[in-house]
């Protein structure tokens, strides 16, 4: 019980004010409270029975510049998409055209979290407790992270209920968008990547100004 509390207690000072919890606030301006809990809890299942069970083993298959380029898409592809109305966002929850958002809610938390200071805590812990209380860190890990973004979701709904039409969408894009550019900058200046260090910022700027381009476009066509 010891170690379930003080695995529980690290993970969820370890989760308090990352970008994940702040992700959660801007996802529920596009999913429903259900969806966004189911899609959470299987990805931090997921994500900390690897890091437990499996240690640093994605870590050292896949380089950390490409987990932050793929990160940095979803969150880009997600700020785009948070610019899309509210009324249209209705319509088409109503048409059934919206795929599986539990899927894509877990999805958007795995990238985000992969490879993560909380990550990093979970492998940590599975190191030094061993296999044989695997499945006491895994929970410890799971529940601490889980209750401290269920604090974001909560947050986000209560915002939503709030604040004037389509702001907490625009909260959204401001959050993804700096996640997108931010993770980007991560990705292109670390070891490993085939970007030389001298090209990485302009590479950033050119990426960054063709993604404020389509923002830019997608926006008009939306709000025309």
């Amino acid at each position: 019980m010891l170690l379930f509390l003080k695995v529980l207690l690290t993970e969820f000072i370890a989760e308090m004010g990352d970008k994940t919890q702040l992700m959660l606030v801007a996802l529920t301006s596009k999913y429903k409270l259900r969806d966004i809990i189911l899609g959470t809890a299987a990805a931090i299942l997921v994500l900390n029975g690897m890091a437990v069970l499996a240690g640093g083993l994605v870590g050292a298959l896949i380089p950390d510049w490409i987990i932050k380029l793929v990160a940095a898409l979803a969150f880009m592809y997600f700020a785009v998409t948070s610019l899309k109305k509210e009324d249209d966002e209705e319509e088409e929850a109503k048409s059934g055209k919206i795929g599986f958002a539990p899927l894509a809610v877990f999805c958007t938390f795995f990238v985000a979290e992969l490879g993560d200071k909380t990550q990093l805590t979970a492998i940590t812990f599975g190191a030094n407790e061993g296999l044989s209380a695997g499945i006491i860190v895994w929970l410890g890990c799971s529940i601490g992270l889980f209750a401290a973004d269920i604090i974001g979701m909560l947050i986000g709904y209560l915002l939503k209920s709030r604040t004037p039409e389509n702001f907490l969408n625009m909260l959204a894009f401001v959050i993804f968008a700096i996640f997108g550019v931010f993770t980007l900058r991560q990705g292109l200046l670390m070891e490993g990547n085939p970007i030389p260090a001298a090209a990485a910022y302009p590479v950033l700027i050119i990426a960054s100004a063709l993604f404020a381009a389509v923002c830019f476009f997608y926006y008009r066509r939306q709000h025309r």
